[in-house]
């Protein structure tokens, strides 16, 4: 028996809860895994899952036993990673985890261009508007705007991060431009769910920083979505530049307050650990690095 695989096809069956899931997660067919299953069990000496037709679950010995395996498994990964391969060149399967309008409007072009620079690479994205734990998912990868991140983490910095506060035309000729920071509480502000959404922290020369409080009829976990409700003229908008420079270039989205800018975040590259670190991580940071370095073409006028 190959133990190694039994335990990885163990650990998948576990993550995955069903063995046609984990059948499709390792490519391999269901009466494969079946019996990497109980090849397992009969060297272990135990029953390691109680199989019902709805759903799998550990018993007391497979509790004991996955923990183990998943460190095996780890180790040789470390082993693995540790030996440099033919000119170091990067190949197999990387997870990476990114916000869905950065991950649509930038990164999926940068991926396409880093796998056709590295063809023996496999880029698996996952696009959610939420930090995902990248132990338990599995990533290897998170492309990350924030001000702050987990300490326990590590943190490669890719590229500033700038908004800017627009609206179409149309809503500023039917509501009027606001002036002074304190009118946008009198106007429809977009705001986003987990950003800014009752305060819009603004910096200005002459001012410092000031917070002020905004309110409106639409709110949304994804910018993409608060760049179209501003393009339709339903009020206005605190929008990442990578998303609204295109459409204030071309006029479809005016810029307020422009003495007033909003709070600067960072796009950072996020991952675990830098031990053992595998030529596909390395290169894909260094890729993106190089990609967004110095001042980002979406900010280039």
């Amino acid at each position: 028996m190959d133990r190694l695989t039994a335990m990885q096809v163990f650990v998948s069956v576990a993550d995955e809860g069903s063995q046609i899931a984990a059948a499709e997660r390792l490519s391999l067919s269901r009466p494969v895994v079946s019996r990497y299953l109980a090849e397992l069990e009969e060297w272990a000496g135990a029953r390691l899952m109680h199989r019902t037709t709805r759903r799998l679950s550990l018993t007391t010995a497979g509790e004991e036993l996955l923990p183990r395996c998943r460190q095996v498994l780890e180790q040789v990964e470390e082993m693995k990673a540790a030996v440099p391969m033919a000119n170091d060149q990067p190949s197999g399967l990387l997870r990476l985890t990114v916000s869905t309008s950065f991950g649509q409007s930038h990164l999926a072009a940068a991926i396409a261009d880093y796998v056709k620079r590295y063809p023996a690479v496999q880029v698996d994205m996952l696009l959610v508007d939420h930090a995902v734990n990248l132990v338990e998912e599995r990533i290897d990868l998170a492309v990350r705007i924030s001000k702050e991140l987990d300490p326990n983490l590590i943190a490669r910095r890719l590229s500033a991060c700038r908004s800017v506060i627009c609206a179409s035309p149309a809503y500023l000729k039917e509501k009027g431009v606001p002036q002074r920071p304190e009118q946008l509480s009198t106007r429809n502000c977009l705001t986003h769910a987990h950003y800014g959404k009752s305060i819009w922290h603004l910096e200005n020369a002459e001012a410092g920083q000031i917070g002020v409080a905004v309110s409106g009829n639409i709110s949304a976990n994804d910018a993409t979505s608060l760049l179209q409700a501003a393009l339709a003229g339903s009020g206005i908008a605190q929008l990442p530049t990578f998303l609204a420079a295109p459409f204030l270039r071309t006029g479809a989205l005016q810029r307020v307050l422009p003495d007033y800018e909003p709070q600067q975040l960072t796009l950072f590259g996020v991952y675990i650990s830098r031990k053992h670190m595998p030529a596909t991580l390395r290169t894909m940071l260094d890729f993106l690095a190089e990609r967004f370095a110095g001042e980002p073409e979406w900010d280039r006028v």
